[in-house]
């Protein structure tokens, strides 16, 4: 459903979303779409249910993009990373819908999400998604979320 490019959860109480589903983004114009940058959103308590055993998983999400047009509203972004909270899920799933869902919204240049899962069983899970091809010239940081080393 497109999106008028108005924040309507911004400054107001907008409670979290009961799902991924039911979470909707407010969308911003760019103000500076004719500039080639990168947006970076750094969510470090992310957490989603295991969907076969319910037990929480959590992650630190790493959203870096290059828009056009439109900016995703920051707030709205919280509220949907939250909705994951009661949603059972892999944690492939959960970072490749967040990927696939703010290109499919935003339609950006260019977009990669980072998602660094803390271990469950004893082993940790990165899963990482890119879309687009990054524009020449685009300085795009490290995400500086180290290797899981554990204690040693």
């Amino acid at each position: 459903m497109p999106r008028s490019p108005h924040p309507v959860q911004l400054g107001r109480p907008t409670p979290v979303p009961a799902s991924p589903a039911e979470a909707s983004l407010d969308l911003v114009k760019n103000p500076h779409p004719d500039t080639t940058y990168v947006a970076r959103f750094t969510f470090p308590e992310f957490t989603s249910l295991c969907p076969v055993t319910g037990q929480p998983d959590f992650a630190t999400l790493v959203i870096d993009y290059v828009p056009k047009a439109l900016l995703v509203e920051s707030k709205s972004l919280k509220l949907y990373l939250n909705s994951f909270r009661n949603h059972g899920s892999f944690h492939e799933d959960c970072t490749v819908a967040i990927g696939k869902r703010l290109v499919k919204e935003l339609k950006p240049r260019w977009l990669r999400v980072g998602g660094y899962f803390y271990p469950r069983g004893g082993m940790p899970i990165d899963v990482f998604f890119q879309a687009g091809k990054l524009p020449a010239g685009v300085w795009v940081p490290d995400q500086g979320v180290p290797t899981y080393r554990g204690r040693g």
